[in-house]
């Protein structure tokens, strides 16, 4: 029964990436091309990924410190990349598991999501990306959320 949950939550999560883009696309140009496509968000992505490597809110998590010890940082910004930019409408696939599936097992509280939500706000802001476009970029991580908290605060 847990499985039929967690498998439908998947679906509605996909549902949503994939129901972002074509919303946009109908009333003008995609997120992802207002962002400037596929190297403006790895560059933004390049940025996060080196700003979470350092928080210390996200190093004090055993759990994350021993995932990015068996993640290359590479290979970490590449699927992030790709799933950015296909959440926005870009023709990136991501190919990596789906979020539950990578999270579970980093016990992520909810002090921890702020602290990368602020991370990603400070990227989004380093690189003037509008208020419009950064809205629209923490909607579609938003519905991720469920997937990737799976912890309480200590």
């Amino acid at each position: 029964m847990a499985t039929n949950k967690f498998a439908a939550a998947a679906v509605v999560t996909l549902a949503l990436l994939w129901a972002a883009p074509v919303v946009a696309e109908e009333e003008g140009p995609s997120l992802y091309d207002r962002l400037g496509g596929v190297h403006a968000i790895a560059t933004v992505v390049d940025e996060f990924i080196e700003r979470l490597l350092v928080n210390d809110t996200l190093n004090a998590n055993p759990a994350i410190n021993e995932a990015r010890d068996r993640v290359p940082k590479a290979g970490l910004k590449y699927r992030v990349t790709a799933l950015v930019a296909q959440a926005t409408g870009g023709p990136e696939v991501y190919k990596g598991q789906p979020m539950l599936e990578t999270h579970a097992h980093l016990n992520i509280s909810e002090r921890e999501w702020i602290a990368m939500a602020a991370e990603f706000e400070a990227v989004l802001y380093k690189f003037n990306v509008p208020k419009a476009e950064q809205d629209e970029l923490f909607a579609i991580v938003e519905t991720l959320k469920g997937d990737i908290v799976t912890a309480s605060d200590n």
